[in-house]
């Protein structure tokens, strides 16, 4: 991953560490006493930018960008080398929350569909975003062909990660392999 944005939503810089990361052991120091635990810290290369918007009777009046993993040449090297935006914004996770709420009415702010069990809650979010990877076209990934017809694709295909748009059906009947 090239460049990683968001707003400053403090669970995130974890998240990034855990999924990015690497683990860093101390070495043990012959002293008395426990030992320092592991911790994970960014990889090289990695490079995390944040969006922090200051506000004024509900209007943005400022906008102030903060480099959180990597140096800030590192980042501005990677938004100049970016084909989708030459800024740091919060566009594309605050699109996929959008469209993770709009999807999964247990994640609805004042809804009656919440979860009471973390695992369905979970398995729910997992059927969202797969289904909709897989098998939902999304209008502004559509190409032209030769015959300049629009074709349809999704975000699994634009991937390489199929070569087709899937029904509900495929998909649910596709054989499933168990991670731990």
């Amino acid at each position: 991953m090239n460049l990683i944005t968001s707003d400053e939503y403090k669970p995130y810089k974890k998240a990034i560490l855990k999924a990015y990361g690497t683990k860093l052991t101390p070495r043990p120091t012959g002293k008395r006493g426990r030992p320092k635990g592991s911790r994970r810290v960014p990889a090289k290369g990695l490079k995390y930018a944040t969006v922090h918007k200051t506000r004024r009777k509900g209007r943005v009046v400022k906008i102030d960008l903060q480099v959180i993993f990597g140096s800030k040449s590192d980042v501005e090297a990677a938004i100049e080398a970016s084909t989708v935006s030459k800024v740091i914004n919060t566009a594309f996770v605050e699109r996929h929350n959008g469209t993770d709420r709009n999807r999964n009415a247990r994640k609805v702010r004042r809804s009656y569909c919440f979860s009471k069990d973390w695992d369905v809650h979970n398995a729910m979010t997992y059927f969202t975003m797969y289904s909709y990877n897989f098998c939902w076209p999304v209008r502004t990934l559509r190409v032209q062909n030769q015959n300049a017809r629009w074709l349809s694709r999704t975000p699994a295909m634009v991937a390489g990660m199929t070569d087709h748009i899937w029904s509900l059906t495929e998909w649910l009947s596709y054989p499933v392999v168990q991670l731990s």
